[in-house]
């Protein structure tokens, strides 16, 4: 069965558009403009998705997040006119799995949709994550890449064995230290990019131009699975 996304926008333009452009992917769509008809959508139309604007006429979208996420974990695609990282970075600390800024494409929101389906929960301690010639045994604690084991330190591994828990999110800097090194090191996001670096250099095939570990600006980072 094709999954059911639940379109939440009060500008009806942008409903129809995406309900053209997910129709022809094969997505089920529903649709509310208000906060409070999304809130009550996603507890009893069943969705698969949530795909959220944030200027709402009754309330704030970064309420409906918060109000979604106390009773569900479908994954929460944002696509919001607000361009800055502080709304950005509000969002997925809320529990939404992505955020796009309007205007934007359709094969980038499919993309984007397609991403936060397939990973509908955590990977399990025995799965294997591949990113391009790099895979990742959970189970293990194993790191190939090209079929050479990769060594990694305890640090290196517990950060990207937190990314391969949550493939193709957007994890942000807050999220990553506080799971990684307690919440004392929230704010420490220069350590971060350091460990993120030295990640890089030894799973990337380009350090300057990864395309495995790569940069949300402002946000965080996230892993992209595939080639």
């Amino acid at each position: 069965m094709s999954a059911r996304i639940l379109v939440v926008d009060d500008e009806p333009q942008i409903r129809k558009f995406l309900r053209i452009s997910l129709k022809a992917n094969g997505y089920e769509v529903i649709e509310a403009d208000t906060a409070s008809a999304g809130i009550e959508a996603a507890r009893t139309g069943r969705p698969d998705l949530l795909i959220l604007d944030l200027g709402l006429p009754d309330q704030d979208g970064q309420e409906v997040i918060s109000a979604v996420r106390e009773g569900s974990d479908m994954p929460i695609v944002v696509l919001s006119v607000r361009a800055q990282e502080m709304d950005k970075v509000e969002a997925l600390d809320r529990g939404a799995n992505d955020y796009i800024v309007k205007p934007f494409g359709v094969a980038e929101l499919m993309a984007r949709v397609r991403a936060v389906l397939r990973p509908r929960t955590p990977k399990d301690a025995d799965d294997v994550v591949e990113s391009g010639p790099v895979q990742i045994d959970l189970g293990r604690r194993i790191v190939t890449k090209s079929g050479e084991e990769v060594h990694l330190s305890k640090r290196e591994w517990e950060l990207l064995a937190f990314f391969a828990h949550r493939p193709d999110h957007v994890l942000t800097h807050k999220q990553i230290l506080k799971e990684v090194w307690g919440p004392a090191h929230v704010e420490d996001t220069a350590y971060l990019r350091v460990y993120i670096n030295q990640l890089r250099q030894k799973l990337e095939a380009d350090p300057t131009a990864p395309t495995m570990l790569v940069t949300d600006s402002g946000v965080g980072y996230r892993l992209k699975l595939g080639e």
